[in-house]
């Protein structure tokens, strides 16, 4: 029977485990305990017990006798996720915890389909919680009081979260029924103009889905296309490699571009706002980059220019990535300017760095009949830009089907 999982340590938060699950079983929604802890569950024994989730790990339940925490907890974390992957009937997952309760939930959440109820009580949902959320839709809901016993906050706290789940495994948002298939298009801030054109021109034939590239959006889109879910890519906007290569914030890891080099997925990528490294306010630029050209997109958020040495080591990485993709590729140079603030009497306007980034992804990138990089003599956000990109990607989808 198609069932919600209410996760939590059974040995420290039994009394709030049980709560939860009777919350949803009150409103009808079928629901079991599943103990990830490895003390004593007695006073609050679980549904699934944590020996029948250990025995998915690798070194079996051998891991409930860890004595270090820290191993305890991420060999329990690697068994929930083998022993959800494993399961055909589970429709939502509620977990409760602190920090160590977050990390031994989230993976496995992680690992669920987009659209699959996940709501994750936690006396850490209030600070940085990318770590714990990363690409996925993950719901955090802050605790407010610590979850270590049951209360006049956070009984209503966890009665919120267990109805919430309720209402999402309940009501089902019904599929749209759009036959088209899915396109993923990376943008930023810089290159909205660009992407707004192509969403435009292609939203009659492909449902066109739109990352924002501030790192977990790159990890989102390659998400997809991990999991066959997007017939093309239209990598747009790579400037999340500017924060992985020169320490900015919005970094979507070394990873990025590995899900299009493993699939061989249709792919056209360009040069979008590779002129900027994204810090928070401008007095949490580091000390060593203060002198350098800044400019404050917000209060929240100071862009710094790319140098031309820069600019080269991004563009060997990119290049690098594209030569292990086995699928039809086109790499597109806009000289004219990648940006809406690298162009002719604008702030990072420098053509000396752009022309170090082209000629640095040109050199390296190894050409076939498959693999090109393309000059277009034209600014990122020109609609004659776009036109080469709707060229390309007619050029990619026509390889794929070939």
């Amino acid at each position: 029977m198609a069932t919600v999982l209410v996760a939590g340590t059974c040995d420290t938060k039994g009394a709030e485990l049980h709560y939860a699950r009777d919350c949803l079983a009150a409103v009808g929604v079928a629901a079991r305990i599943v103990d990830l802890g490895t003390g004593d569950a007695s006073r609050a024994p679980a549904d699934i017990e944590a020996t029948t989730v250990a025995a998915h790990h690798p070194d079996g339940v051998s891991i409930l006798d860890l004595a270090d925490r820290g191993k305890a907890v991420a060999a329990m974390a690697l068994a929930f996720e083998r022993y959800v992957a494993a399961q055909t009937d589970i429709i939502g997952i509620l977990g409760l915890g602190g920090s160590g309760g977050t990390a031994l939930v989230t993976p496995t959440m992680r690992g669920l389909p987009v659209g699959v109820p996940k709501i994750m009580v936690s006396t850490v949902a209030s600070g940085d919680v990318a770590p714990y959320v990363g690409p996925s839709d993950i719901c955090m809901m802050y605790s407010v009081t610590d979850v270590a016993g049951l209360n006049r906050i956070s009984r209503v706290v966890i009665g919120n979260a267990a109805h919430a789940l309720a209402g999402m495994v309940q009501h089902p948002t019904p599929e749209a029924g759009d036959t088209k298939p899915a396109l993923g298009l990376t943008m930023f801030g810089v290159t909205t103009p660009c992407i707004t054109q192509l969403t435009d021109a292609l939203s009659a034939d492909y449902d066109c889905l739109v990352f924002h590239a501030t790192g977990t959006g790159g990890q989102s889109m390659e998400k997809l296309v991990a999991s066959d879910a997007l017939a093309g890519v239209l990598d747009i906007s790579t400037t999340e490699v500017c924060d992985l290569l020169m320490g900015g914030v919005m970094s979507a890891g070394e990873s990025r571009l590995d899900a299009i080099a493993d699939t061989g997925v249709p792919y056209v990528g360009a040069c979008g706002a590779l002129d900027m490294v994204n810090f928070g306010a401008r007095d949490t630029v580091p000390s060593h980059y203060r002198d350098r050209t800044l400019y404050e997109h917000n209060s929240q958020v100071t862009l710094m220019r790319t140098t031309a040495d820069e600019n080269r080591r991004i563009g060997e990485w990119i290049a690098a990535k594209l030569n292990a993709c086995p699928g039809p590729v086109r790499f597109l140079l806009p000289e004219g300017g990648v940006s809406a603030i690298d162009a002719p009497g604008q702030v990072f306007h420098d053509p000396e760095a752009d022309a170090a980034l082209f000629d640095a992804i040109e050199t390296n990138v190894r050409s076939a009949d498959t693999r090109r990089v393309v000059r277009v003599p034209h600014h990122v956000n020109d609609p004659a830009f776009v036109a080469a990109a709707l060229a390309a990607f007619a050029d990619v989808m026509s390889d794929a089907r070939g």
